[in-house]
């Protein structure tokens, strides 16, 4: 694929998960593979957590170092070796001074680390009769904002829960971002009311794609993660999604949609900045 090319070929990997990481690391190894030898992806996403259970009692079991460690290594040696763009989900990474943080890792096709994005909101939440999950009780927060180039086109990074702040995104978007990609594990109670809506949200807020993946639903999980990985685009329109299980869905990302829409509706150049705006601490 050429720099100046406008599409690019994008792969979401909906994986089954188990409590054995290198089961979960190879199931995601052969599935790249596939969808490698069929559909010649540029950029590969997986999803939240897929190597590891997901709950707090087993983040710090299952943490690695980044970037020499056991998952890390695969999907550095894949990406060279198929010459392809991997968004690694997100991995349990045993940090400085002994943190443990929720982070999504992001690989180039010389098999380079490019990008690494520590978890910035933590998923602490108590609705009453649906679910209580507390990341803080193990997980540190990240506090860099990550973006990657791929083929000219800039892309945010962001996981899970970070999709909730709108402020984030719109950041994203005012430094030229065309698309936001958030490994993912929405769950029962909060996936039916505001997976779909947050993703479209996102689009719309800021005229650009948004892209999930999650695991595939497991019932008999201790975390059941609600699935239908999704990529939505600047109109706001769902272009495609999984179902609940396990599934690969393959798209032509079309990235001159990103300055149609954004010539058609200016929000941008119409806000008023001179009495609001959404900058960077510090800026």
């Amino acid at each position: 694929m050429s720099k100046v090319s406008n599409i690019m070929r994008l792969a979401l990997l909906q994986l089954k998960g188990s409590k054995d990481k290198t089961v979960n690391v190879q199931n995601a190894v052969s599935k790249i593979e596939a969808v490698v030898k069929e559909h010649q992806p540029r950029l590969i996403t997986l999803p939240e957590c897929f190597n590891a259970p997901y709950g707090t009692k087993y983040f710090r079991e299952y943490s690695e170092t980044i970037p020499d460690g056991y998952t890390s290594q695969q999907l550095s040696n894949l990406a060279k070796k198929l010459q392809v763009y991997i968004v690694g989900g997100t991995i349990p990474e045993l940090g400085e001074n002994d943190a443990i943080y929720n982070t999504c890792t992001v690989w180039a096709p010389s098999g380079d680390l490019i990008a690494k994005h520590r978890k910035m909101h933590l998923f602490d939440i108590d609705v009453k009769g649906g679910i209580r999950f507390k990341e803080s009780e193990t997980l540190s927060a990240g506090n860099d904002f990550t973006t990657i180039d791929v083929d000219g086109h800039k892309i945010g990074i962001g996981i899970c829960y970070d999709i909730r702040f709108e402020e984030m995104a719109r950041l994203y978007r005012n430094e030229g971002c065309e698309m936001i990609i958030y490994p993912a594990a929405f769950n029962m109670t909060t996936g039916p009311l505001h997976w779909e809506l947050l993703q479209r949200s996102r689009a719309n807020d800021n005229q650009l794609f948004v892209v999930t993946t999650s695991p595939a639903r497991d019932s008999s999980a201790e975390y059941v993660a609600y699935g239908h990985s999704m990529i939505v685009d600047p109109w706001a329109k769902i272009q495609k999604s999984a179902g609940e299980g396990e599934e690969t869905v393959v798209a032509d990302i079309d990235f001159s949609l990103v300055e149609q829409v954004r010539q058609q509706i200016p929000v941008f150049s119409q806000r008023r900045l001179d009495l609001y705006a959404t900058a960077r601490h510090g800026q």
